[in-house]
């Protein structure tokens, strides 16, 4: 609970003297209720000893939609797997950035890529960068990724990781996407 003396500050009382400050409950925000989460979490932590190269030498890129939970849906455990997530979950030059540090300095050697139905980035379009350059005087550098067929983005996430210099290990790539409503995997293939 916050407490505060409201805009103005302590309240003045009609002889003159300042009367105590108003006493204002703020709801708790979402981030207080992490951090209270967070504090529950670490007083039962234990720290499992373990280094930052995941286990089982994989790197998952998926979509931040918050209905994915990719440990429960893929098997994993803590320490398994590097976890890239964005917008749709398409590769980005951010995306190869964070994959050439998995591979190159912390050995994953397979990738794992994961869109979903019912994404939000196929409703959304590249018009997005034009309605923030018009509210905020100023264009992305970055593009939207936005995209209409799910299996083709996929395809096209697969070729990006397949084609770039920057990774060593691009032969053990493959694409799924995952069905919100059933918890499958549907892999998707080269045409």
């Amino acid at each position: 609970m916050s407490i505060s003396a409201g805009p103005a500050g302590p309240a003045e009382s009609t002889a003159g003297a300042p009367t105590a400050p108003s006493v204002t409950a703020t709801t708790a925000s979402v981030t207080d209720d992490l951090v209270e989460s967070n504090a529950r979490y670490a007083a039962d932590f234990s720290d499992p000893g373990m280094g930052a190269a995941p286990v089982r030498q994989v790197a998952v890129v998926a979509c931040m939609d918050a209905r994915l939970d990719l440990h429960k849906a893929l098997g994993l455990r803590l320490g398994d797997c590097h976890t890239i997530r964005n917008a749709g979950g398409v590769v980005t030059d951010d995306t190869i950035r964070s994959l050439a540090i998995s591979q190159r300095a912390l050995g994953t050697r397979s990738v794992v890529l994961i869109h979903h139905t019912n994404c939000g980035m196929q409703t959304i379009t590249e018009e997005f960068r034009s309605e923030l350059e018009r509210e905020v005087g100023q264009r992305p550098t970055w593009a939207v990724e936005s995209f209409t067929d799910i299996d083709q983005d996929v395809r096209q996430s697969m070729a990006r990781v397949r084609t770039s210099p920057f990774l060593p290990h691009t032969d053990d790539v493959r694409g799924f996407v995952f069905d919100v409503h059933t918890g499958l995997l549907r892999e998707i293939t080269d045409k």
